[in-house]
């Protein structure tokens, strides 16, 4: 049986002692254990590696030799133990992360290029896209997405929470006229992530509770949320987005603003509870950058 790296260790420490009390002060071991370990060493590699007398040890000519070869090995451990551990304070390394381009580019367009300038050590990969990760198999150190929390088996933590509000432009809205209630949505022009059945039936909330289901309809249907706030903003119909705070004074008008769409959690997955530095840091930003942002999003899934 080959000798555990624990017990080269031993050997090393009692070496450079030469003795057993010595060493095991330092390794903080009693002086027993620490003769009752060397000798079964030596017996498992069937070598006598000391000379023992009552005053002190002295290697023996093999162990002169195995410890110049030990002391390395331990040494380099040593090192890449600090490493680690370095590695664990310090975020650097290469950082995988799948998000939506919706978030990107409606939230973090800054935010992104500052988490780089923070963290000069961590190289940064974003997929921005919504296809199906496989979270043990894929690489991704953090995956975003726009969903119901998952079961107990995955490790999420949630980032915020997604709510649709109707917008439109001020030209729309003075050549169609302003909606007053849901049902006057199925005479406009809406736009949808899709023209699939389950996004032309909006569901909507309003402030006090009360829910209505409306069926709409449009000629244009972008599976692109920012493709969508560009339809939007020329004019062509009304459409669920998600507005910044410091955008929301600008072209777009919010249409039925007592009313807005299920909440859905932004939430960031992880392929396992042992985080990496790097994506401990990026949570952490992210929470620090959307803490005060109200984000909108819903319907069905939109890249």
């Amino acid at each position: 049986m080959s000798p555990s790296l624990n017990d080269l260790e031993l050997f090393v420490e009692v070496a450079r002692s030469q003795g057993f009390t010595r060493a095991g002060d330092a390794l903080g071991m009693p002086a027993s254990t620490l003769s009752r370990r060397i000798s079964q060493l030596e017996k498992s590699i069937g070598v006598r590696l000391l000379n023992r007398s009552t005053r002190k040890v002295v290697l023996t000519d093999v162990g002169v030799a195995y410890f110049e070869r030990c002391r390395h090995i331990i040494e380099e451990a040593r090192i890449a133990h600090e490493a680690l551990l370095d590695d664990a304070r310090q975020p650097r390394g290469h950082l995988r992360v799948s998000l939506p381009s919706s978030l990107a580019l409606a939230f973090l367009q800054d935010a992104l290029p500052e988490f780089s300038r923070r963290y000069p050590d961590i190289d940064c990969e974003y997929d921005l896209s919504v296809r199906k990760i496989d979270l043990q198999a894929d690489g991704f150190d953090v995956v975003i997405r726009a969903s119901r929390l998952p079961d107990s088996g995955i490790v999420s933590r949630r980032l915020g929470t997604l709510s649709l509000g109707l917008y439109a432009s001020g030209e729309y809205l003075r050549r169609h006229g302003v909606p007053a209630e849901p049902a006057d949505l199925s005479g406009h022009q809406c736009l949808r992530a899709s023209a699939s059945r389950e996004d032309s039936l909006w569901k909507l909330l309003s402030s006090g509770g009360e829910e209505r289901q409306v069926r709409v309809d449009g000629r244009i249907a972008v599976n692109h949320v920012m493709m969508l706030r560009y339809m939007v903003e020329r004019h062509m119909g009304i459409v669920p987005l998600s507005v910044p705070p410091d955008q929301r004074k600008g072209s777009l008008v919010r249409v039925l603003p007592d009313w807005s769409f299920e909440a859905i959690p932004m939430v960031a997955l992880f392929p396992s509870r042992m985080m990496p530095a790097r994506a401990r840091a990026l949570l952490d930003f992210l929470n620090e950058q959307l803490a005060h942002v109200d984000i909108l999003g819903g319907g069905s899934t939109v890249e």
